[in-house]
């Protein structure tokens, strides 16, 4: 038998928006208080579990090497070990990607997210090979991130299942294929110690009932309290008040892909004072013709309902 593995969360991680300026630079403040929010959590409501800083609602293909390093580190010093930050490290590009990592580790990165290379389409033994170099390089734990709606390339249940037997420091990984069969296979054949996110928000509840860890999720840079405690819920098996929460968010879930994530999040962020509706082309802010029903989405939410049976 391998090395026993640790889980680097159970609960709910936001992937952290990255937050611009409207020079188009990094804005410090902002990207404090929107960690600040999400870990003290809203509506009454304890926060998160973890942070994902750059991964895809981070904009990470915009942001620059020098950017990649402040950004990281002022992550780890702001967080200061409330809660574990994950790193988004991989590219499609295995030395860039090795370098992004070694870098992430040097910095104090509690694990890195680890994104199947896009455009190449590897086989099954490229990405092993792959996912192996970054695990060679580093000491950090790696969450595999499986996105095939922005990657081109699906990891199938058996390359995923095959790549975290192979490579001993996958702990996790976030499933964000939308196919509850494909994560159903992983869920049954994981290794022991390798746990299982929704990358997909709405997809949380069936996920979390077929026995998922928990959730990396879009809507919590908003609404950390109530999502959080949805995932709570259905992690206690309390599946009566999951439900209440999933349907109350469902809209707000499906507005943040109206136009390109992290477009209708920024929007919603800049409208509750957070930061400013700044993106990086080739990203642009939410259009107007989105803008009224994103809003009518998200605006219920600060405060959450009751989430038991009766309050239904």
């Amino acid at each position: 038998m391998g090395p026993s593995r640790q889980m680097l969360f159970r609960g709910i991680a936001p992937a952290l928006v990255t937050p611009f300026d409207a020079s188009g630079a990094i804005d410090e403040a902002a990207f404090r208080r929107i960690i600040d929010f999400t870990i003290d959590g809203s509506g009454g409501h304890a926060g998160v579990e973890a942070l994902v800083v750059l991964g895809t609602t981070g904009e990470n293909p915009t942001v620059t090497h020098d950017e990649r390093k402040r950004l990281v580190d002022l992550a780890l010093e702001h967080t200061a070990g409330r809660v574990p930050v994950i790193v988004g490290t991989g590219t499609n590009n295995t030395a860039q990607s090795v370098a992004f990592s070694q870098e992430a580790a040097a910095s104090g990165a509690d694990g890195l997210l680890v994104v199947g290379p896009y455009y190449n389409k590897p086989t099954p033994e490229g990405v092993r090979g792959h996912v192996s170099a970054i695990a060679d390089a580093t000491d950090c734990p790696i969450v595999l991130y499986n996105v095939p709606g922005r990657t081109g390339s699906n990891l199938t249940a058996e390359t995923t299942l095959m790549v975290a037997e192979a490579v001993p420091s996958v702990v996790g990984v976030k499933e964000a294929s939308g196919n509850l069969n494909q994560v159903a296979d992983i869920l049954a054949h994981r290794p022991e110690g390798v746990a299982v996110y929704s990358g997909d928000d709405d997809l949380t509840v069936p996920m979390l009932a077929l026995g998922a860890d928990g959730l990396v999720s879009v809507i919590a840079n908003a609404v950390p309290g109530a999502i959080s405690e949805m995932v709570r819920l259905g992690l206690a098996g309390e599946f009566e008040g999951a439900r209440v929460l999933h349907f109350h968010l469902l809209d707000a879930m499906r507005a943040s892909f109206h136009e390109a994530n992290p477009g209708p999040v920024k929007a919603v962020l800049a409208e509750m004072g957070l930061m400013e509706n700044a993106l990086r082309l080739p990203l642009a802010p939410l259009s107007d013709a989105a803008r009224g029903g994103v809003m009518d989405a998200y605006r219920s939410h600060l405060a959450p309902p009751a989430t038991t049976p009766a309050a239904r």
